[in-house]
């Protein structure tokens, strides 16, 4: 797809000219292994890479380099993006994740927007199909599949390995095909362009983007009939809610979760929620990094 070929090419195009200049500078070989781009006032451009982070040489970053960056990641309508931005990032198209930092500011306890930013993470997002493939088959039961729960830390490849599980199911690769809905609240599964994903989901998905997670499992569950339902990085009761309504009316789950390991499933009250309750059957944990990722799956009692 052009999207892999581009990825990085789309992600540095969020940063102003002179810092664009200094990212492009990377060999093609480094752009493959860029993970993300970071923009801290008064230090250099850096990129993570797999084993660290480096400085990629030039003049610091300055609060209007920040201000620059936010206004090519709107498309100079920071407005249209509020509700991201209380968030604390704004999704770009192609899926890349920008992350931003700043001075909240806060009205009655809810926060209406970021100020003042000091600090950036441009995460690069990649496709890596078949990843799923070998995990796909262990999520079997007597040939049905299991609901799931992605556990792993931020930047280990939860999103990665979930896109390509929903593509792996859509097409029937490997496993029986089922139609899958999915909640891509943030915009990082699918990457949709006018309500066309950009990245890869199957021939049997279909993408609900931009809408909070749980009202958009609900949107999915009532008018679209799938079998599969997938949503990204489950951080709140109201997401537990839906999940644990969609799961007694018959969907198969997908979702991910921040955490070490299973230890945080059983001191986190709202993950204990997701595997005490038998809604999820199956486990899938990601150890290392990059290419020498490695996928465990345990099955939940």
């Amino acid at each position: 797809m052009e999207h892999e070929r581009d990825g990085f090419l789309q992600a540095a195009a969020v940063l102003p000219p002179e810092l664009r200049q200094r990212a492009l500078a990377l060999g093609p070989k480094e752009r493959e292994r860029v993970e993300e781009l970071r923009l801290r006032v008064g230090r250099p451009l850096t990129a993570v890479l797999p084993e660290g982070e480096c400085a990629l040489g030039g003049g610091a970053v300055c609060p209007q380099d920040l201000q620059r960056l936010l206004e090519l990641a709107s498309r100079a309508s920071v407005h249209a993006v509020l509700p991201q931005l209380r968030e604390g990032f704004v999704t770009v198209t192609g899926g890349h994740r920008v992350g931003l930092c700043g001075t909240a500011a806060v009205e009655d306890g809810r926060i209406l927007t970021l100020r003042s930013l000091s600090s950036a993470c441009v995460r690069v997002a990649r496709q890596f199909p078949g990843i799923a493939r070998p995990v796909a088959g262990a999520l079997l039961e007597e040939g049905r599949l299991q609901s799931t729960l992605i556990l792993a830390p931020p930047g280990a490849g939860k999103t990665s390995l979930l896109r390509d599980l929903i593509r792996t199911i859509s097409e029937g690769d490997g496993v029986p095909p089922l139609r899958v809905g999915v909640a891509d609240q943030r915009g990082e599964l699918g990457a949709a362009f006018q309500g066309v994903p950009q990245l890869e989901l199957g021939r049997r998905t279909d993408l609900l983007d931009g809408c909070p997670k749980a009202q958009g499992l609900m949107m999915l569950l009532r008018s679209m009939n799938p079998q599969v339902l997938a949503v990204d990085e489950v951080t709140a009761p109201e997401d537990v809610r839906a999940l644990t309504d969609a799961g007694g009316c018959g969907a198969v789950l997908l979702a991910s979760v921040h955490g070490a390991g299973r230890e945080d499933l059983r001191r986190r009250a709202l993950y204990r929620e997701l595997t005490e309750t038998g809604l999820f059957r199956r486990l899938v944990t990601i150890q290392g990094t990059g290419a020498g990722r490695r996928y465990a799956v345990e099955v939940l009692e």
